[in-house]
C-alpha cells in the first residue's frame, strides 16, 4: 500500500457523513450475530484494499453487516466473499482462495477491491444520498490508482455508480445509457484528463457481473463458471491492453 492510499484509508475509516449508516453499522457491531458473539466487530467504514499497481478494479455495493462490517476488509468473512476470492484466485488475481479475516495471508495481484458505499446499509439498500456521500472516496482511490484499465462491477448498483463516477470525471458514457446485464461491456470515453484513461486502453472498460450474493448464488442466477468467465474476460482485456 502506498503512503497516499494509507492516508486515504485512515480518512475513510473516520467518516461519519451518513447518520443512518453510522447508527446501523454500530448497532450491528454492538449486538453481533450469535455465531460471532465472541468477536469484536469492526463497525466502521471499510476502505478499499489491494495492489496499488492494479489494473483491475473490482467494485461492489457495500460491506455486509456480518462480513466486512465485522472483519474490516471488503468481501471478507461471508459467503459472497468466498465466491469472489475463489474466482480471483482461479484467475490469478489472488494468491489464495481463503478470505476469513484480516491477516489470513490473502494478497491481491494486479487487483484492487472497493465498494460504492463504505458502510453496511440496512437491508443492503443504501439511499441515493448515501451513495453520493461516498462518491468522493471512490474518486480519491482512482486518483491514487493510476493504472486501472478494467473495472468489474458486481451488481446493478455498482454498475450504475461506476457510470456516474466516470461520467463526472469527464469520461463520456455511451448513448443510449448502457443497461446492466451480466457480461455487458462498456468502453468509457476519454474526454478530459482522468487517471483511469491510459494510453494503452484509451479508457477503462467497465465489465458487469451479477453480484455473488447468496440470493444469486443459491438460486443459480450466478454460477461459479459464470463468475470465472467474467474474470477470464478481465484477464483477456488486460493482456490485450498490454500488447
Amino acid at each position: 500500500m502506498t503512503p497516499a492510499l494509507r492516508l486515504l484509508e485512515r480518512e475513510v475509516v473516520r467518516c461519519r457523513r451518513c447518520p443512518r449508516l453510522v447508527a446501523w453499522r454500530e448497532q450491528v457491531a454492538r449486538e453481533r450475530r450469535r455465531a460471532f458473539a465472541d468477536e469484536e466487530y469492526w463497525g466502521r467504514p471499510v476502505p478499499g484494499w489491494g495492489d496499488p499497481e492494479a489494473r483491475l478494479l473490482v467494485l461492489g455495493l457495500a460491506p455486509a453487516a456480518h462480513g466486512g462490517n465485522r472483519t474490516g476488509r471488503a468481501f471478507t468473512g461471508d459467503e459472497s466473499g468466498r465466491w469472489l476470492y475463489r474466482a480471483l484466485w482461479r484467475s490469478g488475481f489472488a494468491n489464495q482462495p481463503d478470505c476469513e479475516r484480516k491477516g489470513d495471508g490473502l494478497e491481491l495481484r494486479d487487483c484492487f477491491i472497493t465498494a460504492a458505499v463504505r458502510c453496511a446499509p440496512p437491508a443492503n439498500r443504501p439511499t441515493t444520498a448515501e451513495r453520493d456521500n461516498c462518491r468522493p472516496w471512490l474518486e480519491a482511490e482512482l486518483d491514487r490508482l493510476p493504472r486501472i484499465a478494467v473495472v468489474v462491477a458486481l451488481g446493478g448498483f455498482a454498475f450504475d455508480n461506476a457510470l456516474r463516477v466516470w461520467q463526472s470525471r469527464g469520461h463520456p458514457v455511451p448513448r443510449p445509457r448502457p443497461r446492466f446485464g451480466h457480461g455487458i461491456e462498456v468502453r468509457l470515453g476519454v474526454a478530459g484528463a482522468g487517471p483511469a484513461a491510459t494510453a494503452a486502453t484509451g479508457g477503462p472498460i467497465l465489465l458487469a457481473s451479477y453480484h455473488p450474493s447468496q440470493q444469486n448464488t443459491f438460486t443459480g442466477v450466478l454460477t461459479e463458471a459464470m463468475l470465472d468467465a467474467i474474470f477470464a474476460r478481465a484477464r483477456e482485456l488486460l493482456d490485450r491492453a498490454s500488447r
